[in-house]
């Protein structure tokens, strides 16, 4: 539902004064002879998303499912969106393919390998294959950053995987945030350069009260240069940007199960 959302958004962005969007389905074979790119042979569930609307040039086409790139205005786009599409298709053994042309829309096509019978198993053993064990469900995250759109989506994704998020847009309000909040904070999620003060500055200052919190960086920086604005030891946990929202919840999981361990 998640991609469905995101591809219909960004059609309606692709027709600011209007179009048709149109969703189709349906079954597709695909043998040696016609395969799509790196898409491999074999039997499909297809779901075609198309729009009417502004379209895309091919050197655009290379770099839309890259996180954080967009050609939309500054403060009309994260650029996440696509990546996620591309994030949940890889993460269930999918598959996306575009075919655009200047002024005449977009087609979005996702591929599926259709769902095999699922054997009978007891509910014990259906619940265990389920599992998750790598989801940051029930934790809380103090989200320090700067950037509304990333803050965003960082807190929406976080959400999605149970934790309650307290947002902050710079160092300082972020104290703030923390010392207004009765609760346990297990984990700071931190732009290293902030406004007003610095990530690591703000980790340290919240440890004096909270010295079971956990900390893990965000920087579009790298180390080199993070060492020359003197901004401390960050290497142990660092997320570069740009990521893909799957790498911070695989971040997120990693250092949460650190703190339990």
């Amino acid at each position: 539902m998640q991609v469905l959302i995101n591809l219909a958004v960004n059609a309606r962005d692709a027709m600011p004064d209007g179009g048709r969007l149109t969703v189709t389905t349906g079954l597709e074979v695909i043998g040696e002879e016609r395969r799509h790119g790196s898409i491999p042979a074999g039997e499909y569930v297809v779901i075609a998303v198309s729009d009417t609307g502004r379209g895309m040039d091919e050197a655009t086409q290379r770099r839309i499912f890259e996180p954080f790139f967009t050609t939309k205005a500054p403060g009309l786009g994260t650029g996440l969106g696509l990546s996620t599409v591309y994030g949940i298709m890889e993460q269930s053994a999918g598959h996306v393919a575009v075919s655009s042309d200047v002024g005449r829309g977009a087609t979005f096509t996702l591929y599926f390998l259709p769902q095999p019978e699922e054997p009978k198993v007891s509910p014990e053993s259906r619940s265990a294959t389920r599992a998750r064990p790598e989801r940051p469900s029930a934790a809380t995250v103090l989200l320090a950053e700067d950037e509304a759109g990333v803050r965003e989506v960082c807190r929406r994704m976080l959400e999605g995987e149970g934790c309650t998020v307290l947002v902050a847009g710079d160092g300082k309000e972020a104290l703030t945030v923390a010392s207004e909040y009765a609760g346990r904070i297990d984990l700071l999620l931190t732009d290293i350069v902030l406004p007003k003060l610095s990530g690591p500055d703000l980790y340290q200052l919240l440890r004096t009260d909270r010295p079971e919190l956990r900390v893990l960086y965000m920087s579009g920086y790298p180390e080199e240069e993070i060492d020359r604005r003197g901004l401390g030891d960050v290497s142990a946990r660092l997320l570069e940007k740009p990521f893909a929202i799957f790498s911070l919840l695989s971040a997120v999981s990693i250092v949460l199960r650190d703190r339990r361990s």
